[in-house]
């Protein structure tokens, strides 16, 4: 497992340890699919756990364009910039039917129970180190290779691993991809055929997709560099 999954599952279950003990409390609701958790510019001073379901965090550019940031499933944690800032900087989104905990930031840090802040601030750490990657992964990669990057993160994220596969059961756009990736949809169409024909990414009979980890992720070290960006 990744570092930043290790961290994240790691304040997951702090934040279920300090609830069974007593020491924060939190709020367990649904949001329907589509439904917004919170809004771009809303004051909010919560984190959140997914306990069952999907949820998209996106923005969009002075233009108006949707950017889509990071997608989080079972066990992952979301809204942790709310430690820093007061107002949302970007709007979350739930992809399905989704349950969350939702835990005041201020519990947290008044919490007399250290692990569970240490918890928070490797996770807030590891995301700074995320989105580092996901930066120098913009200048330095074209979109073949940040669409392959990109599904090995999610593959060993949301994914359900056997062996050296990563099952994506819940049904993730190309379009969804192309935002993340930074390019259009029909370009992502293009390379997920040409992952298909190298091996390293193919679709169930029930259409979900999987991802060969190993094979990608080879794949990315050492096939020839596309010429579109």
């Amino acid at each position: 497992m990744e570092p930043f999954c290790i961290t994240e599952r790691s304040l997951a279950d702090a934040l279920r340890g300090a609830a069974g003990k007593g020491t924060i409390r939190g709020t367990r609701f649904h949001v329907g699919r589509r439904e917004h958790v919170y809004n771009l510019g809303q004051p909010d001073a919560h984190i959140y756990l997914v306990e069952s379901g999907q949820v998209k965090t996106l923005t969009h550019t002075r233009d108006g364009k949707q950017c889509l940031l990071s997608i989080h499933g079972p066990g992952d944690v979301f809204g942790e910039s709310s430690v820093l800032a007061a107002n949302r900087t970007e709007t979350a989104q739930a992809m399905q039917v989704t349950t969350l905990v939702q835990v005041r930031v201020a519990q947290i840090m008044n919490d007399c129970d250290p692990p569970l802040r240490e918890a928070l601030i490797g996770h807030m750490a590891n995301r700074l180190l995320e989105q580092q990657q996901m930066i120098a992964n913009l200048v330095t990669m074209d979109s073949e290779h940040r669409l392959a990057a990109l599904l090995v993160n999610l593959g060993k994220k949301v994914g359900k691993r056997r062996d050296q596969t990563a099952l994506i059961r819940d049904r993730i756009t190309q379009e969804e991809l192309a935002e993340m990736v930074g390019t259009t949809r029909s370009r992502v169409g293009y390379f997920l055929k040409r992952f298909s024909v190298a091996g390293v990414v193919h679709r169930t009979e029930d259409a979900h997709l999987c991802i060969h980890i190993a094979e990608l992720t080879d794949y990315l070290e050492n096939s020839s560099v596309s010429t579109g960006w």
